[in-house]
């Protein structure tokens, strides 16, 4: 039996009863109910009325959600190229109208994970598409299921113009997708939350910790900064569909300065 669980939506490997506690959630970058952990299944999820829910973002990239939400509540970004589909951060749920959908773009490349807490039910995903799940390698440890899972270094090309990229913060393995054609030529970084939008679409925040508030040091923030000014873009998407929509590259290097002057004590005769 593949178990979910309920908070963070991430699957488990086949298992008789789900484990005592999710070692994703147990983790100071996330959080255990107060009941401990609760667990899930497809078949529940389906009986209790979930669907997923497409929405096309802009030409070539849709945006894919479970309704109601299920764990953590990402959006699935889908991103279309001559050569194929690649689908970043999978929900923790899918049904059969959804893979339907996404065979209809054309063949699937890959499906890949930012980081541990979007991992949802992706190897189900990637068995039901025919395809591998893409991990960093330094993220090897937390993978609960390990079917179909490819793991990579630094970077891994899927197609021309769309690479997987580990930039670490958040997690050691966390990743970016560079989608160099995409915005009209402009460029679009799927950021999941190694950058992470803010409310004013002007700003963006780097933590370890967005439910527990732990900021990444400056040195982390001003390495992760400069790493993605290397990469062509310029709007940017967390994982839950905010946007950057335009002059990103530029505001990633304003964030980080500000981030960097924060913690480093520049500011403290405001405070």
């Amino acid at each position: 039996m593949i178990w979910i669980c309920e908070t963070c939506a991430v699957e488990t490997a086949d298992v008789e009863a789900p484990p005592e506690l999710c070692a994703i959630c147990d983790d100071e970058r996330q959080w255990v109910p107060e009941g401990g952990s609760r667990w899930t299944t497809l078949d529940k999820l389906a009986a209790d009325g979930t669907r997923i829910v497409i929405e096309q973002v802009e030409p070539e990239l849709w945006g894919m959600r479970a309704e109601p939400a299920v764990g953590i509540g990402q959006q699935t970004m889908i991103v279309r190229t001559p050569e194929g589909t690649v689908l970043f951060d999978c929900v923790g749920y899918l049904d059969d109208e959804a893979v339907e959908f996404v065979r209809g773009l054309g063949p699937t490349l890959a499906v890949a994970a930012s980081h541990p807490h979007m991992y949802g039910v992706q190897t189900e995903w990637a068995a039901a598409l025919g395809v591998p799940v893409l991990v960093a390698e330094r993220d090897r440890e937390w993978v609960r299921r390990a079917d179909r899972v490819e793991f990579y270094d630094e970077r891994r090309e899927l197609a021309p113009g769309v690479t997987l990229h580990r930039v670490g913060g958040h997690f050691r393995g966390q990743a970016v997708l560079e989608w160099e054609t995409g915005n009209e030529g402009k460029g679009v970084l799927l950021a999941a939350d190694a950058i992470f939008p803010n409310p004013d679409r002007r700003t963006v925040s780097f933590m370890r910790s967005y439910p527990n508030r732990l900021p990444l040091s400056g040195n982390v923030v001003q390495r992760l900064a400069t790493q993605v000014e290397g990469m062509h873009f310029d709007r940017l998407y967390n994982n839950f569909g905010a946007v950057v929509p335009q002059d990103a590259q530029a505001i990633v290097r304003y964030s980080a300065d500000r981030h960097t002057a924060w913690v480093r004590g520049d500011f403290d005769h405001l405070t």
